[in-house]
C-alpha cells in the first residue's frame, strides 16, 4: 500500500526551527541522528542531506525501515510530497498501546525540492524502537538527485566498522532503557 502526501506552500516557521535546531552538522553523507536511541520507545529520528550528487540538486531522499519498526510517521516537509509504502507482516504482532499490527511503514520517500547541492536539509521520523538493547538499527537510504544518485545502503559486516565503508547506511544503536 502507497500513501502519498503534498505540503503546501506555507508552513509554520516555529516547527521547520525546531527541527534544524536539532540537526546533527553537515559530514560526507546522510546521517540520523541520534545516533544512539532507547531500545523499546518512541524517537525522533533525523536525516540530514548535507549535499547533492557530485554538484546536482537532491530531488528525492528514499529511507527504508528496518524489521523491528512496527510505527512510523513521517515529517510533512514543505515543497516536498512525501510517500509512505508499507508491506504485510507474515504474521500479526503486539503492537504500540496494545494494539495488534498486521502492516508496517517499509520505506518512506519524501520527494520535492529540489534541495540545492550548497545547502542542507533535515527530513524526521517519529518511529517505535524495538525493544532489543544492544543491536544497531540500519536505516538504508538512496538521494535521488537532478543528475546522479548517491545510494548510501552499506551495512557493515561483523568484521567491519562503518568508517570502513564508502556509502554507510544511517544507524541507531539501541540502547538500554533508563530506569
Amino acid at each position: 500500500m502507497t500513501r502519498t502526501f503534498q505540503s503546501g506552500a506555507f508552513a509554520f516557521v516555529g516547527a521547520a526551527l525546531a527541527v534544524s535546531a536539532f540537526a546533527a552538522p553537515a559530514s560526507a553523507h546522510v546521517t540520523v541522528q541520534p545516533a544512539e536511541a532507547a531500545a523499546d520507545s518512541y524517537a525522533q529520528l533525523t536525516f540530514t542531506v548535507p549535499h547533492g550528487c557530485n554538484g546536482s540538486a537532491t530531488k528525492t531522499l528514499r529511507v527504508k525501515l528496518p524489521d523491528g519498526i512496527l510505527s512510523a510517521k513521517p515529517q510533512m516537509k514543505p515543497g516536498w510530497q512525501v510517500e509512505i509504502k508499507t508491506r504485510k507482516l507474515d504474521a500479526a504482532v503486539a503492537g504500540p498501546h496494545g494494539k495488534s499490527v498486521s502492516e508496517v511503514v517499509d520505506e518512506v520517500d519524501w520527494r520535492g525540492g529540489p534541495l540545492p547541492d550548497n545547502l542542507y536539509d533535515t527530513f524526521g521520523l517519529v518511529v517505535r524502537l524495538p525493544d532489543k538493547a544492544g543491536q544497531v538499527l540500519y536505516f538504508p537510504a538512496v538521494q535521488e538527485c537532478e543528475q546522479g544518485v548517491e545510494r548510501w545502503i552499506e551495512i557493515p559486516t561483523s568484521s567491519q566498522s562503518a568508517d570502513q565503508l564508502r556509502a554507510p547506511a544511517p544507524a541507531v544503536r539501541l540502547k538500554a532503557k533508563s530506569p
